[in-house]
């Protein structure tokens, strides 16, 4: 018996020193894995809804129709699907852009913005963005869109997706489909979703409530609806998912990761739309 228990030894010792090099390994890997605001979708992990003074927040102003004002604590603005029609008196550090017609993009913008990003191909590659300006940074996720003759624009449009303060927000522009598997790992983890709900110019409300259920986020930001029959209709069908909803009068929220709500909520901010 003792010489059986000495046999075993050996595959023992061999185990636990593979367990130990695996762990030391992971500890190495850890530190560059906490630099990554986004995570995938699956490992998203509710939170309170709570007033909170431990993390930094954002400030989100809807502008109108599908221009949204992100700002950072360290003072960057960010303004979505900018056309010059809709923005803050003095030009923001860094603009995107949408092709789907003129009042999601211009070809002239304000010369003095600093970082304008097309999200549209121009040539024979696709759009690609990644900006870092202090704490935010700004990428982006090209997709198809309909063209006016009821064909297709490849590269027409982009997901922007900005992080900062742990936090990461996508504004989906002008898509007019569904996302695959692939795109949806690209996304990873979508905390904050700016979202169309016209109900036919871009996606029919219930493809934009699927599109929604595909990619989990804790809030839910309208656009782009028009009317307040369409915004109603999206916000019934919401309701249907289990999403809380709450009817703003006020253009301009923070939130922070303490902030999140535990409940998926959408916030209907006032606003040309």
């Amino acid at each position: 018996m003792a010489g059986a228990s000495l046999v075993g030894e050996g595959p023992a010792r061999v185990l636990r020193g593979a367990i130990a090099l695996a762990f030391a390994l992971l500890a190495l890997l850890l530190p560059n894995l906490a630099k990554a605001a986004c995570t995938p979708v699956a490992s998203l992990k509710p939170h309170l809804w709570r007033a909170s003074t431990a993390d930094p927040s954002l400030a989100i102003t809807f502008l109108g129709h599908a221009s949204f004002m992100i700002e950072t604590p360290a003072g960057v603005r960010a303004v979505t699907d900018y056309s010059g029609q809709f923005g803050p008196a003095e030009p923001p550090d860094i603009v995107t852009m949408n092709r789907a017609h003129g009042m999601h993009h211009t070809l002239s913008p304000d010369p003095r913005i600093p970082h304008p990003l097309r999200g549209w191909q121009d040539g024979a590659d696709p759009p690609r963005h990644n900006l870092l300006l202090r704490d935010m940074r700004v990428t982006n996720l090209p997709t198809n869109i309909r063209d006016f003759g009821g064909g297709t624009m490849v590269n027409g449009n982009s997901v922007f997706i900005f992080e900062s303060a742990g936090l990461c927000i996508a504004h989906l522009g002008h898509l007019h489909h569904l996302l695959l598997p692939a795109d949806l790992d690209a996304l990873g983890r979508i905390d904050v979703l700016m979202i169309m709900v016209d109900g036919g110019y871009s996606l029919g409300h219930r493809d934009a409530v699927s599109l929604i259920e595909q990619i989990h986020p804790r809030l839910v930001l309208p656009m782009h609806y028009f009317s307040e029959y369409n915004l109603a209709r999206f916000l019934s069908l919401m309701r249907e998912q289990n999403y809380a909803i709450e009817l703003s009068d006020k253009r301009t929220i923070e939130v922070s990761r303490s902030t999140l709500p535990i409940q998926p909520t959408v916030i209907a901010l006032p606003g040309p739309h």
